[in-house]
């Protein structure tokens, strides 16, 4: 087996122990010389699968003592890839539900143009859909999606996952995306959707997100209940 494929292997085991609970939150994986042995490999190609776990927010390493499993208590978004909720919810291990309390076709106006950037006039989808998470609902999204390029997109189609409809059944690459990550202060919509306890903010993702032809197809902000918000990074050093 070659090392990309090996370390890839040794990546999805250890997460599928994570997710089992057999590597439990707050408790310290084995050593990599550790994992050298059990694996029957090189230090480098445990150290490529575990910073695979650390980009997803799974683990943690805490310099001189190891890599720990974090407590796994709200979905890991990663800032470098574009996911969809039930692909990180999924990848995370957790029960998940989506219900959709708005669902509209509008024309998208100056106003809207001005916040979307999508095209003026253009006719849209807007919807809101309620995130919840082991029975917690933690996220609001607030989404606009171009007609002409999700033609025929439901309510349904919404609760489950408008990415695999517009990838599997539409045939359409979906590209990239630009985000903006801010606090604001939580709106009513906010307190009427979330479980928001005593907090008085909550944390907003703006998305642009582009086809792979590079047309602006969706505005997305995502409303973050702040107890339950995990975004993940892995950089290098050039």
């Amino acid at each position: 087996m070659s090392t990309s494929k090996l370390y890839m292997t040794i990546y999805e085991e250890i997460k599928g122990k994570i997710a089992s609970g057999e590597y439990a939150p707050g408790t310290k994986l084995p050593s990599e010389h550790e994992f050298c042995v059990i694996y029957d490999t090189s230090r480098g190609t445990i150290r490529n699968a575990l910073d695979l776990l650390v980009e997803e927010g799974l683990v943690n390493r805490h310099p001189g003592k190891g890599v720990y499993v974090l407590d796994n208590n709200a979905i890991a978004f990663s800032f470098g890839g574009l996911v969809s909720f039930k692909e990180a919810s999924e990848s995370s291990g957790q029960k998940f539900e989506t219900t959709v309390p708005y669902f509209e076709e509008i024309t998208i106006t100056d106003k809207l143009h001005e916040r979307t950037k999508l095209p003026l006039g253009a006719t849209a989808y807007c919807l809101h859909r309620v995130r919840e998470l082991d029975g917690e609902r933690i996220i609001l999204d607030i989404n606009y999606f171009l007609k002409e390029k999700v033609e025929g997109l439901t309510k349904e189609i919404a609760e489950r996952s408008i990415y695999d409809y517009i990838e599997q059944q539409l045939g359409h690459k979906i590209g990239f995306a630009q985000r903006v990550i801010q606090v604001e202060p939580a709106t009513a919509k906010d307190r009427e959707h979330l479980i928001m306890k005593s907090y008085g903010f909550v944390v907003v993702v703006k998305n642009y997100v582009y086809m792979h032809d590079g047309e602006l197809f969706e505005y997305t902000e995502s409303r973050h209940h702040p107890e339950r918000f995990v975004f993940t990074d892995f950089a290098r050093r050039r």
